[in-house]
């Protein structure tokens, strides 16, 4: 039986309660490039996501799912993107909301047991993330995660008045 559950963090589904935390999180203008985000997002319109959490996979083609320490406090979010059930694939993505939760192995336990969840119970053949370059802890954490570095996408985000290139990488289920 698959547990999300680790050592030192649990992943669970999106509840109302989650509300003021989504509020935040959405509305921090320095992950807004990394999310695509452009304006911020009113808790009239994240009560309406959360109302439709409970959908599918299958349906909406993403999986979010809380990090929560083992007090139960959420600390950030993971999310499966993209699923693909023909090609069997998924984007990953993480993110962790406040730097004194970074750096202590949740992210690499969260990526994990997202992984296992994907390669076992969804079947994937493979994962993937994308990964702004010069964002070096990502990097260093999804390389450790067994990530392989297999391409780079030139100027693909805009920010700030210029071009980015975004780092792709790959995890194939053997």
């Amino acid at each position: 039986m698959l547990n999300l559950k680790g050592k030192h963090i649990y992943l669970r589904a999106l509840e109302p309660n989650d509300l003021d935390f989504l509020y935040e999180l959405e509305n921090r203008t320095e992950i807004w490039e990394i999310s695509g985000t452009t304006a911020p997002y009113s808790k009239h319109v994240l009560n309406l996501y959360l109302e439709n959490a409970h959908r599918d996979i299958y349906d909406v083609k993403q999986l979010r799912l809380c990090i929560c320490n083992t007090e139960g406090s959420t600390v950030g979010l993971i999310d499966l993107f993209d699923f693909d059930p023909k090609n069997l694939r998924a984007g990953i993505g993480i993110v962790i909301l406040n730097t004194e939760n970074r750096n202590k192995g949740v992210g690499a336990e969260a990526i994990s047991l997202v992984s296992d969840y994907a390669f076992k119970v969804l079947n994937l053949h493979q994962l993937y993330a994308n990964v702004m370059e010069g964002n070096d802890p990502s990097i260093h954490l999804f390389k450790k995660m067994g990530f392989k570095e297999v391409g780079i996408k030139k100027d693909w985000i805009f920010t700030e008045g210029k071009y980015k290139n975004e780092i792709l990488f790959q995890k194939i289920n053997t």
